[in-house]
């Protein structure tokens, strides 16, 4: 039986801790994603219209007209809402909705007057608490992942700052019903399985293997790119095979690599009965923006102002140099996590959207969580080395909390509209009101947030639909 270390007894304690700051709202592309769930549970069928009617103000504006109405070209050709967001995220809300649901029901019948409509505040409750829930296990599958190559601490230190200095916090606590949380669970579960299975994968193996792909595709299409993992394991198995060093013979390989690959389709099934119902066709997502594939945005990507993953959230630079510095524990895991960093990279810079619109950082890479930690944790053990332990470790905490507070900072600021939430912002004035305005102003905002919550998510979404309008 497994027993916790102090570290993950550590983890757990702060999840617990944070747990209040879970905000149970629907907003934004989180309806698209909710309405498959709440639709499926309250109505059984995929009808979205009480989705959209209910929607926030800046969802709802370019989707109804001015006397509330579903604008007609809202409605695709097979009669249903062009909803198309992912199916995955509402699979794994599943369980937590399917219990308040029951809930709901039991207290209704014993005399309360809660609504079992899938809007009331219990189902709400219920998918931003799952929500953390996943986003939590992504980090503790990222740390059990990090410690197998470094001492526990650095692993411990590489997950407390890719959990608060990164993106992350945004969509696990403050966007529940987003994505991205989803994403970068699925994500550390598939990489975690993926490298526990690497030295010698059965049969079964390769099948879970593909489930866990096929899962992490219905939540999130672009994890797709992850499968590049196993796909670059199997090259280089196959070079070995022609240089007659391989570890099991080629034709073998490759049976199990068909086996996997129809387990990925058969586990994204889900996603392709839901475009054929709403689309009429398996080969339709739903997605109209363009790929530039010959002009891939790479520095803007990485640094713009318009949400840049580095210049947004820079402790991701030394996550970066660290995958490169783990190639002196595991060589070839580390030109596998490069090259899917690259890979990812690539497919983000070639999106027409790729700044995340509204987005904080590059809400893309968030599914990347896993890969993050190792790299951090891979960068700090090097400090460790290179100068006096004792002295790399207070560096490493004093650098993490740094980026941490800035993150915060940005966030606040982010949130509350101090800086622009879509296109570029003025580093100047978010240095000035790191320094200015922050300090002043969280505390009582922290206490609306958690106290005053409807009323602050209201001023919000006002603010958000000025300046759309503008």
């Amino acid at each position: 039986m497994h027993r916790f270390t102090k570290y993950e007894a550590l983890l757990a304690i702060i999840f617990l801790l944070t747990l209040p700051l879970s905000n149970p709202w629907v907003r934004g592309d989180g309806v698209g994603y909710y309405a498959f769930a709440r639709s499926m549970l309250i109505e059984h069928r995929l009808d979205f219209t009480k989705d959209w009617l209910a929607a926030n103000t800046s969802f709802r504006m370019g989707r109804t007209d001015a006397q509330g109405n579903i604008l007609p070209a809202e409605y695709t050709a097979t009669g249903h809402l062009d909803n198309h967001f992912s199916v995955g995220p509402a699979i794994l809300w599943s369980p937590f909705l399917v219990v308040a649901h029951g809930g709901v029901l039991l207290w209704d019948r014993l005399g309360g007057k809660i609504p079992a409509d899938g809007f009331s505040k219990p189902y709400r409750v219920a998918m931003a608490v799952g929500t953390a829930l996943y986003g939590f296990l992504a980090l503790m599958i990222s740390f059990v992942l990090a410690r197998g190559y470094v001492p526990e601490r650095w692993a411990f230190l590489a997950t407390l700052g890719i959990w608060l200095a990164s993106s992350l916090p945004v969509y696990m606590y403050f966007n529940p019903s987003w994505s991205h949380a989803h994403s970068a669970f699925t994500v550390a579960l598939f990489l975690w399985y993926w490298i526990r299975t690497r030295a010698a994968r059965t049969w079964l193996q390769w099948i879970v293997l593909g489930a866990i792909g096929g899962l992490m595709m219905d939540v999130y299409y672009l994890s797709g790119v992850v499968l590049l993992l196993p796909l670059l394991e199997s090259l280089a198995c196959y070079w070995e095979g022609l240089q007659g060093t391989a570890r099991e013979p080629i034709g073998r390989l490759f049976l199990k690599n068909m086996l996997f690959a129809a387990t990925v389709f058969a586990l994204f099934v889900p996603t392709l009965i839901s475009k054929t119902l709403i689309y009429g066709s398996y080969l339709n997502l739903g997605y109209r923006e363009r790929w530039l594939w010959r002009s891939p945005a790479f520095f803007k990507v990485g640094f713009s102002s318009d949400h840049g993953l580095f210049s947004w959230t820079p402790i991701l630079i030394l996550a970066l140099a660290g995958i490169f510095i783990l190639r002196r524990r595991d060589r070839s895991l580390a030109w596998c996590l490069i090259g899917l960093f690259a890979g990812y990279l690539y497919a983000i810079g070639c999106y027409q959207d790729w700044d995340g619109l509204s987005s904080f950082g590059n809400r893309f890479f968030v599914s990347l969580t896993s890969v993050f930690v190792i790299g951090l944790a891979a960068f700090f053990d090097w400090l460790g080395r290179a100068w006096n332990e004792k002295r790399a470790l207070i560096v490493s905490a004093s650098a993490t909390v740094v980026l941490t507070l800035w993150n915060l900072g940005l966030i606040f600021q982010w949130g509350t509209h101090l800086i622009p939430a879509r296109g570029p912002i003025s580093w100047r004035d978010a240095a000035r009101n790191q320094f200015a305005v922050v300090p002043a102003e969280v505390s009582q905002n922290l206490k609306n947030y958690l106290i005053h919550r409807s009323q602050m998510m209201d001023r919000i979404e006002q603010e958000d639909v000025r300046q759309l309008r503008h």
